[in-house]
């Protein structure tokens, strides 16, 4: 058998549909993973998703789709995390180009049933903001889930929507996303994140963490980067819904807006007049901010002190959980040093690290 799976918002979705994957179909051939080049400022300082003029040593997968192998690099000063999914995980990453639009995703799409002749296509979206119609004040990154939305709607090859962790992104409650799911497809449990265990020690996706939290058992509030609406870590969490793609497609507003776009600037343009900005917009504005302070090495003590006075104030607002990425904001650091806080706290609270997250005692 072959299976594609598009990612549909690139980063944690790419994590997610390796999961996925591994979860239905781990006895077989692993999937190929349609996703994009699109990673958070911590990681990429190129405002926006890369194409493949930002990559050396991309392999050629059809006229316009490449694979991002192990051995692939970004182009300095853009970054990605796709070449070290490719060194961890088997499946192929093949990357989305959406430079061209909708009518060039499409395009990559046709190529690639084409060229696999899949059995299948799943469009995985974790968190369900790709059931969004585009106006709601609480969406923050419509852009990509509305592209492969509406090139996987103009595919003649049946593709089937996913959304796993409904409300997991932090973006729509997922009371309000309830009846716009279908039938449950699968629930994920401990068992299938143990594949992707070692990419989420280092991948930056605080709902990819939540997802598999969730199926490793955590229960409770989580409290995520920019301090926004705690997310519940619910029952919900580890289960991945069907949802109607036509019926998705007729309430995305911006999604059925740029059906026929052909560059990137189009559907920037649509986004702007439908939700009222473009992320891309955002990340030029905060790529333009000053550079914060050179990193210097941690102080245990004085970050032990902090974590103490975080967990205090944190649990007064029920706060259970949080994430790796929310505790290097609070604390004043630099993205950089994630990963040396993590490895501090780890080593000195071990007890508290429920994997991927942070769990706050009940008590001082």
């Amino acid at each position: 058998m072959t299976r594609l799976i598009v990612a549909a918002g690139g980063g944690g979705d790419a994590v997610a549909a390796a999961m996925l994957d591994a979860a239905l179909y781990g006895g077989e051939a692993p999937a190929v993973v349609l996703t994009y080049a699109w990673d958070r400022l911590l990681i990429d300082p190129v405002p926006g998703p890369r194409g493949p003029a930002n990559f050396t040593g991309l392999r050629p997968l059809t006229q316009s789709v490449q694979t991002v192998p192990a051995d692939a690099t970004p182009i300095a000063p853009a970054g990605s995390t796709l070449p070290r999914l490719a060194a961890e995980l088997p499946q192929t990453f093949a990357l989305i180009d959406p430079h061209h639009g909708a009518e060039g995703m499409v395009r990559q799409l046709e190529e690639l049933v084409q060229h696999l002749e899949p059995d299948s296509i799943d469009l995985l979206d974790v968190g369900g903001d790709i059931l969004a119609q585009g106006d709601e004040p609480t969406l923050r990154s419509p852009l990509a889930d509305a592209l492969t939305l509406a090139a996987c709607c103009e595919l003649n090859f049946p593709v089937r929507l996913l959304v796993a962790g409904p409300g997991l992104d932090g973006e729509l409650p997922a009371d309000s996303l309830r009846a716009r799911l279908g039938p449950a497809a699968l629930t994920f449990t401990a068992e299938h994140v143990t594949p992707v265990s070692s990419v989420l020690d280092w991948h930056p996706s605080e709902a990819a963490a939540m997802l598999a939290a969730t199926a490793r058992g955590a229960r409770g509030l989580c409290e995520v980067r920019d301090a926004g609406p705690p997310v519940p870590l619910t029952d919900e969490g580890p289960v991945v819904y069907e949802a109607d793609l036509d019926a998705a497609l007729t309430r995305n507003q911006l999604a059925h807006a740029i059906l026929a776009t052909e560059n990137l600037h189009q559907v920037e343009q649509h986004s702007r007049e439908i939700c009222g900005f473009s992320e891309i917009d955002y990340e030029r504005t905060k790529a333009s901010w000053p550079g914060s302070r050179p990193a210097q090495e941690l102080d245990p003590e004085a970050v032990l002190h902090q974590l103490d006075e975080f967990e205090a104030d944190a649990r007064g607002r029920g706060i259970t959980h949080t994430t790796f990425r929310r505790l290097t904001e609070a604390f004043g650091l630099g993205g950089s040093q994630r990963q040396d806080l993590r490895a501090l706290l780890l080593n000195s609270r071990p007890e508290q690290h429920q994997a991927p997250l942070w769990h706050l005692p009940s008590g001082a």
